[in-house]
């Protein structure tokens, strides 16, 4: 019978992939943007990890470092807290206000299971909407991010058109990238001092229009313009997605 040494050393190798070929992953993918994939591009595979697995596990340790390792990050004052119910909106006399809230009903009405939910969390203390939106983010983001993927490549697609590029490139582009994301964010939330943490933010800022550059050549006035567009574009959805995300949990909670 194996012994639980072996057991491990089989979970790290095997799902994680920490052998040689990641940290020869990992020196392309942080200090080399984009030449990871163009290694790919040009069918240079073997020797690194794949794509996917190189996204979900930088995803998951994020996602981990920020739910277990940093609950003040999303520290919330009890003091400066907004109670979205009726009983307040009929306090503070506001007659848009109650027009918002008396849509807001209307529109759930047509779902009875919807409006429910949203009573019943409303009627919960400010406390307890706090931690079903922080649990809701933590339980549902890592999916919504995965799912942006391919809006992210699509993005890609339409501001590179007529590049030649196919889809599963641009595709391939987002998720190593992302990955990279995904990396100096977890080191910027665990690095201890200020100096550290912005120059972790600069290179993070720098990265994605000096991938985009190297990956699909091009002046540099041109790429400037579509990481702006991209990042504009990306942005609104990041955030429609993170709204969602804590919607969901809400919704789904009993």
């Amino acid at each position: 019978m194996p012994s639980a040494r072996e057991f491990v050393h089989e979970f790290i190798a095997h799902y994680v992939a920490l052998e040689g070929k990641l940290w020869r992953t990992l020196a392309l993918l942080l200090f080399r943007p984009g030449a990871l994939s163009k290694e790919y591009i040009a069918g240079r595979r073997v020797r690194y990890v794949e794509p996917l697995r190189i996204y979900l596990t930088f995803s998951i340790l994020l996602f981990a470092i920020l739910r277990f390792g940093s609950g003040d990050l999303v520290h919330v004052n009890n003091s400066e807290q907004v109670h979205l119910t009726t009983q307040a909106v009929e306090q503070t006399g506001q007659p848009g206000e109650e027009k918002q809230i008396h849509l807001r009903y209307s529109m759930l009405g047509q779902f009875p299971v919807l409006s429910s939910q949203w009573q019943r969390f409303e009627q919960l203390s400010g406390a307890e909407q706090k931690r079903l939106a922080i649990e809701s983010f933590f339980h549902y983001a890592p999916y919504g991010m995965f799912c942006l993927m391919p809006i992210f490549a699509l993005y890609l697609k339409i501001l590179y058109l007529g590049s030649g590029r196919r889809y599963g490139e641009h595709f391939l582009f987002a998720l190593h990238t992302n990955a990279f994301a995904f990396i100096m964010m977890a080191l910027i939330v665990i690095m201890p001092g200020l100096f550290f943490r912005m120059a972790l933010g600069c290179w993070l800022l720098a990265y994605l229009p000096w991938a985009m550059w190297r990956v699909y050549a091009g002046n540099k006035f041109g790429t400037a313009v579509r990481w702006l567009l991209l990042m504009t574009s990306y942005s609104i959805t990041l955030s429609i997605a993170a709204l969602a995300s804590v919607a969901t949990g809400v919704m789904l909670s009993h």
